[in-house]
């Protein structure tokens, strides 16, 4: 996820676009379809996908939030104000509010 739709100064809202569900369709059928070779990476994958399809929007946004982080070079606190400034920074359009509430997500959901 690159970047989550919605962010700007009059809109504080996030938008979680997921596909898992669609990944883990095909894989599943990719994994019916395999020879005995391919089941085990297969399986691994599928897996995966479904770990991920399992994370709540609030994990997902959190861990928006570290990539976005990570893309500035932040490597601090991410429960300090240094925190919201890189995010902000990373994602000017990103109102002080919306950043604060996605900083409190990203806290609450260590990595």
């Amino acid at each position: 996820m690159a970047a989550i739709a919605g962010l700007n100064k009059k809109h504080n809202f996030v938008l979680v676009i997921r596909d898992a569900d669609m990944v883990a369709a095909d894989l599943r059928q990719a994994l019916a379809e395999a020879s005995p070779d391919e089941r085990p990476g297969l399986e691994r994958a599928a897996a995966l996908v479904e770990a991920t399809a399992a994370a709540t929007e609030s994990h997902l946004r959190a861990r928006w939030v570290r990539s976005r982080l990570a893309a500035v070079g932040f490597t601090g606190d991410i429960a300090s104000v240094a925190a919201v400034k890189a995010l902000r920074q990373a994602e000017p359009k990103l109102s002080l509010l919306a950043a604060v509430q996605l900083q409190k997500e990203a806290v609450a959901h260590p990595e």
